[in-house]
């Protein structure tokens, strides 16, 4: 299982499943990180945290804790 956080910056991976549970599934979701969206990694924060992508033509900043719960292929 491959996560959000361990993709390398500068590519592009498809999201194959959402893991966690009730309002942090749901805030994922809200910012339009669904199952089968491709998401672009811009770059990654000098400390890692956090990872800023492009999904579905915006730029979103994502924390390494809720990157690590969107699998990706």
């Amino acid at each position: 299982m491959k996560t959000l956080r361990e993709v390398p910056i500068k590519s592009t991976v498809k999201v194959v499943k959402l893991h966690g549970e009730g309002a942090v599934k749901r805030r994922i979701m809200d910012m339009g990180i669904t199952k089968g969206v491709e998401v672009y990694v811009r770059k990654v924060a000098p400390l890692g945290d956090p990872i800023e992508v492009n999904v579905r033509g915006y730029e979103l900043s994502i924390r390494k804790a809720d990157a690590e719960m969107i699998e990706v292929e």
